[in-house]
């Protein structure tokens, strides 16, 4: 008597997991895509472009950082510039006061934004919904005052003449087509870090925490303390981003902390995709080179991106990638069952 042999099914794919695959080829293009951007600008002798995809890159790391706090935790983050400027702030102050290593200057913006997000954290994660938008609005509202008026700090006018930060011995930030492939580089560990941070345990909360906090509490963990946590770790994601904007352009000034800067944050969020955490880097260049294009033909740049942003919000809520994301995965979905299909023939 033979046994009967039943056949192996092939474990069925969450939606999730095949909407990981999307997004890691909508990742992948997009770095892949920078490179080649690089590659060209360098050839053609394009400093410009190549300076306002460095600045597109830094910015994109702020938008990162709102994020992980907007997407993945559920927490509206209205002042998110406070930790951009500090950082800019301290790194300027290092590389001109203290040495013009790239690593310190970013080491040291590191460790103090990370600080001082513990510290805002700890007064504005107490509060929920509006509230927690309010208090870290009235945050970075506060401190950029402080520093708009304190003297030391250069006042109004900022700190000017910061000295390009050296990378590598032969390699400075005063490299147009090196300093973007550094910078480059660093976002794009931040965006595999973050991309790995939330398949672990801890992701997997912030997650339950934004779809329900207080069923998070009822199965006993503390959905202030993982929170917090979020708050630290985009608060040194900011920080860090803001560290190299002056190495970019030589000087920094209180408006990194004013809210325009955290509001457009929240609209490259937006605009590319909540909670994806690469549409935030798509929404960051996408935008950014629309303000540089229609601000060459008009001052009113604002109204175009007023526009868009409407628009986005009415016809794809979930964004760019929220909409590109499925619609990729959909056909290679077909393209994977039209090979199987060929293959059983």
């Amino acid at each position: 008597m033979h046994d009967t042999v039943l056949p192996t099914l092939p474990a069925p794919v969450s939606s999730g997991r095949r909407l990981w695959s999307a997004t890691r080829w909508l990742a992948t293009a997009f770095f892949g895509g920078a490179l080649v951007f690089a590659a060209v600008a360098f050839l053609k002798g394009d400093v410009f472009f190549l300076r306002l995809a460095t600045e597109a890159l830094i910015f994109g790391g702020l938008a990162l950082s709102v994020d992980l706090l907007l997407g993945r935790t559920g927490l509206l983050p209205l002042g998110q510039a406070l930790f951009f400027g500090l950082g800019a702030y301290v790194s300027a102050l290092v590389l001109k006061e203290w040495s013009a290593s790239f690593w310190v200057a970013l080491g040291v913006t590191l460790v103090a934004s990370a600080a001082v997000g513990l510290v805002g954290g700890v007064v504005a994660i107490r509060a929920k919904g509006v509230y927690f938008a309010l208090i870290s609005f009235g945050l970075a509202q506060v401190v950029s005052k402080v520093v708009y008026n304190t003297r030391e700090l250069g006042a109004s006018d900022g700190i000017i003449g910061v000295p390009g930060a050296v990378i590598l011995p032969g390699l400075t930030s005063a490299s147009p087509a090196g300093f973007f492939l550094v910078v480059l580089a660093y976002i794009g560990a931040v965006y595999l870090g973050v991309r790995y941070l939330m398949d672990t345990p801890l992701g997997r909360l912030l997650d339950a925490i934004r779809a329900n906090e207080h069923r998070v509490a009822f199965l006993g963990f503390d959905p202030w303390r993982y929170k917090l946590t979020a708050f630290v770790l985009a608060a040194g994601i900011a920080g860090g981003s803001g560290a190299l904007y002056p190495m970019l352009r030589g000087f920094v000034s209180p408006e990194l902390m004013f809210f325009q800067v955290s509001g457009n944050a929240v609209i490259n969020v937006i605009v590319g995709g909540t909670g994806s955490l690469i549409g935030p880097l798509y929404g960051t260049a996408l935008l950014t080179g629309l303000r540089s294009v229609v601000g060459s033909f008009t001052a009113h740049h604002h109204i175009v991106i007023g526009v868009l942003f409407v628009t986005v919000v009415i016809l794809m809520p979930r964004g760019l990638v929220g909409y590109g994301a499925p619609a990729l995965q959909r056909w290679l979905d077909a393209r994977r069952g039209s090979r199987q299909g060929r293959a059983a023939q």
